[in-house]
């Protein structure tokens, strides 16, 4: 299979194939570098079709309970449209943990939708690899207006609660 541009959509100065891309991550040629590369490498995994590589690259202890086959169907029955990383949080070579918080585009019984996360990553110094470990829903964003928050406003400790409701109750 020949793809003109890697599914993750990564750029440099133009888009790049997935040949020079995530498919030498995705074959096992190569290592993910870092916990970023491994979720392009996912991402684009589910795009191709590579169950296999999406199962492997789950950190052992979190795999029970996966199921191949709900992840072929989805795989197969939707239309891959990239991937958008909103944050990385450490997971670079020397790194033992990382976060990716990413929105993976796609379309499924010809509807758009959008899948946001933020997955926590680790390296397995022993097998000398990066494996996704968890995933789970995004942080609120805290918007804060002015040096003190209003009663009404999200709290600044980002809990996603109004500000009177958590940090602006009285003790």
């Amino acid at each position: 299979m020949t793809l003109q541009t890697c599914p993750c959509r990564k750029t440099a100065s133009a888009p790049i194939s997935y040949a020079e891309c995530c498919q030498p991550v995705v074959e096992g040629k190569i290592q993910a570098q870092s916990a970023e590369a491994l979720m392009r490498a996912r991402y684009s995994a589910f795009a191709v079709g590579k169950i296999d590589y999406l199962i492997e690259t789950v950190a052992p202890e979190a795999r029970e309970g996966m199921e191949p086959g709900a992840l072929e169907a989805w795989s197969r029955e939707s239309e891959w449209h990239g991937l958008d990383i909103v944050e990385t949080v450490d997971g670079k070579p020397g790194d033992k943990t990382g976060i990716v918080e990413f929105i993976a585009h796609f379309s499924r019984a010809g509807e758009r939708e959008a899948h946001h996360e933020r997955s926590t990553f680790r390296f397995d110094e022993t097998a000398k690899r990066w494996y996704f470990v968890d995933g789970g829903k995004p942080r609120g964003k805290t918007v804060v207006k002015g040096a003190q928050p209003g009663r009404n406003d999200p709290c600044t400790c980002g809990s996603g609660k109004k500000y009177k409701k958590c940090c602006g109750t009285a003790a």
